[in-house]
């Protein structure tokens, strides 16, 4: 068979493989086999490139991280939907429709499960995938069309494609496994989880590295199609969506008449857990398009849909023990352990309290029978106590004063509820600081992920960030990794070989990186990106930066005194101390930060800037640290107080804010001529 032929035979299969498996969740070969499709179609495309097309099934993930999302406008407004809680809302919704079509009989309305996600719009040209974008604010979105290919629910190609341009709506979701193993990371790692799985979903989608969105295993579901002409009735165009090959949610129902719409949420109030996706209602849409046309909108919902929205979940349990959870920044969170109970199809044995000031607030102690729920939540809250006045319960809880996994004194800083162990060294917090102190915005080593973090500490080979330093490229080369993505046909244990030497090279090329990189790195609490840089530049060294007393840090433009007291207790941290020892005796020699200006001028000082688009002599972040050396501050978004936003190539909707607000604007030649000209 000749290779163009082969390459069309192997893509076709792997899309059909791909369908049974991400849309209607029916695989028919094994993930060893669906594997060895995807290797040979990936040879022969390295061997054949130009025979490579977009729409390929290799081209899903890949590329750099972009460094910002275009605005783009959407066929027509995306609007939000008027919400029901009860069956008589739901009648009354009935009835307004039933008298805006002046209806005698009953109405046909189509009820989907409302999918607990981000609302998507993909955009198809002859039947090829061409733009992804948010819902936005209705009328506009952000392009995220580099993470909406990642999704392998969303073909990239259509199956007996509709000619011309069309336009598909539909939700981005997390499955339930998929949230739970996130959320139970960012928990570890001392960060907040995310409270349901929409707004996860939307956290992952404005994510700027299309590789990391394609590893959180997000799924798809699509409900309608704009600019398709034909068409009487949604039903069918829900039938015809799943005949081109679009992942249809299959549970949608055709309902003749209100009492089957009621029927119909009643029996999935109770189901709703069985389900591979958070569900937290139903929408209910007129059937007949025709009559949704002559029902119209309001300037906020359509009047022909309705969200009729479950109730929380909730069930009462013992309180066994409070047991201490340490993330990555070292917050010290207790969580609840349960005596299991069924709550709404699955059996749950823990829940959060938050913090310890919300275990004095509820008075939850070990014994209590407590009401929890779970309204979105993979790891359900702790309502209240049920039986607070039995006179045999304990005293009240205490929170520990010693971190649970190495022993250190907890603090609590003032103004804070959470406690933290500030021992950069402590077991439970290292994977995750480790990771923090490898990424893009601290010490930028390129390929030390997850997997390889995991195998390093498994094989106790290193302890902290400083024993990063003393890997060898042979260490690197023969350390073998587990897959983080089981669909992959790298789904096995693999040397890291080649990849292990460029590692080394990355990891040695980090020790002289900038000095605000290194103090980012380290991970000290409330120090971020922007103040690293101000803390580089206002004192040169570590060694100047750790012998800094709280009064002299708080003399620093924009560190206050919260900022100021964080820095002062992580270097009196012996453990602290000590890694600072071990990263310079291993050779971690930060460049220092460039010269102030003359007679230590600032004069971009109080002026506020945003950039926004692609510059092309050098990079934002670079533009950013310059600006804020001469004494200027870089901000997210444009407000009034805005003095200036720099407009680069493919700018996106803050170049349209400015415009709006009369703030003024400047492309990248007059902002290296006003860099120039104020570093004189």
């Amino acid at each position: 068979m000749a290779a163009a032929d082969r390459i069309r035979s192997l893509r076709d299969r792997i899309r059909y493989h791909e369908e049974r498996y991400y849309v209607r969740d029916d695989p028919e070969i094994s993930d060893a086999e669906f594997d060895e499709l995807m290797r040979e179609l990936r040879e022969l495309e390295q061997a054949h490139p130009h025979l490579l097309t977009p729409d390929s099934p290799t081209q899903r993930v890949g590329g750099r991280p972009v460094e910002g999302f275009a605005t783009v406008e959407h066929a027509r407004p995306m609007l939000s939907l008027d919400n029901a809680y009860t069956e008589a809302e739901l009648r009354a919704f009935d009835e307004r429709v039933r008298k805006g079509l002046d209806a005698r009989g009953a109405v046909a309305y189509v009820a989907e499960l409302k999918i607990d996600g981000l609302s998507i719009a993909l955009t198809y040209e002859d039947g090829r995938l061409v733009r992804g974008a948010t819902r936005g604010d209705g009328r506009r979105g952000e392009d995220v069309t580099s993470n909406v290919r990642t999704i392998r629910a969303i073909p990239l190609q259509l199956r007996d494609w509709p000619s011309g341009r069309l336009e598909i709506r539909g939700e981005v979701f997390f499955p339930r496994a998929a949230f739970a193993r996130l959320n139970r990371e960012r928990e570890e790692a001392g960060e907040p989880a995310f409270a349901n799985p929409r707004n996860a979903a939307a956290g992952t989608m404005r994510n700027l590295d299309p590789a990391q969105v394609g590893r959180r295993g997000l799924g798809a579901h699509v409900y309608d199609a704009v600019g398709l002409t034909g068409e009487t009735h949604h039903s069918v165009l829900l039938e015809r969506m799943r005949a081109w090959g679009l992942p249809v949610e299959p549970h949608a129902s055709r309902c003749d008449g209100i009492d089957a719409v009621v029927a119909f949420c009643e029996a999935w109030r109770d189901r709703r857990e069985t389900m591979v996706f958070e569900t937290d209602g139903v929408v209910v849409k007129v059937d007949d398009l025709g009559a949704r046309e002559r029902l119209g909108a309001t300037s906020k919902f359509p009047r022909w849909a309705v969200a009729f929205k479950f109730p929380a979940l909730q069930a009462t349990t013992r309180l066994e023990r409070i047991d201490l959870q340490v993330g990555r920044t070292g917050a010290v969170t207790p969580v609840a352990v349960l005596a299991p109970v069924l709550l709404a199809g699955s059996t749950i044995s823990m829940a959060t309290l938050h913090n310890a000031e919300e275990v004095r607030r509820k008075d939850v102690r070990p014994g209590d029978r407590v009401l929890i729920e779970k309204g979105g939540d993979v790891i359900p809250k702790v309502v209240k106590v049920v039986d607070p006045d039995r006179p045999d319960r304990p005293d009240p809880w205490e929170m520990a004063r010693a971190c649970p996994s190495c022993g250190s004194t907890l603090v609590r800083p003032e103004e804070e509820i959470v406690w933290r162990c500030e021992n950069s060294s402590c077991p439970a917090r290292l994977r995750r600081s480790l990771e923090h102190f490898a990424s893009r915005h601290a010490m930028d080593i390129e390929g030390l992920g997850e997997a390889v973090i995991d195998q390093l500490i498994a094989q106790d080979v290193i302890h902290d960030a400083a024993d990063l330093y003393r890997l060898t490229a042979e260490q690197l080369e023969a350390l073998v990794v587990e897959p983080q993505e089981p669909r992959s046909e790298r789904a096995r244990p693999r040397k890291l070989g080649k990849f292990g030497r460029n590692l080394a090279e990355r990891i040695d090329r980090s020790r002289t990186t900038d000095l605000w990189r290194l103090i980012h790195g380290l991970g000290i609490r409330h120090v971020g990106e922007r103040a690293s840089q101000i803390l580089a530049q206002a004192f040169g060294s570590l060694d100047a930066l750790g012998s800094a007393s709280v009064e002299a840090l708080q003399r620093t433009p924009e560190i206050g005194p919260v900022l100021a007291r964080s820095v002062r207790s992580w270097f009196d941290e012996p453990h602290n101390t000590e890694l600072l020892r071990r990263l310079a005796a291993n050779g971690v020699r930060p460049a220092p930060p460039p010269a102030a200006p003359a007679d230590g001028a600032r004069p971009l000082e109080g002026k506020t800037f945003v950039i926004t688009g692609t510059l092309d002599a050098l990079s934002r972040e670079a533009a950013a640290a310059e600006i804020e050396r001469l004494g200027g501050r870089v901000a997210a978004s444009v407000s009034r107080k805005t003095s200036w936003v720099v407009i680069g190539r493919d700018p996106g909707g803050k170049a349209a804010r400015a415009r709006e607000l009369g703030v003024e604007t400047m492309d990248e030649a007059e902002l290296l001529r006003l860099l120039d000209s104020s570093a004189l």
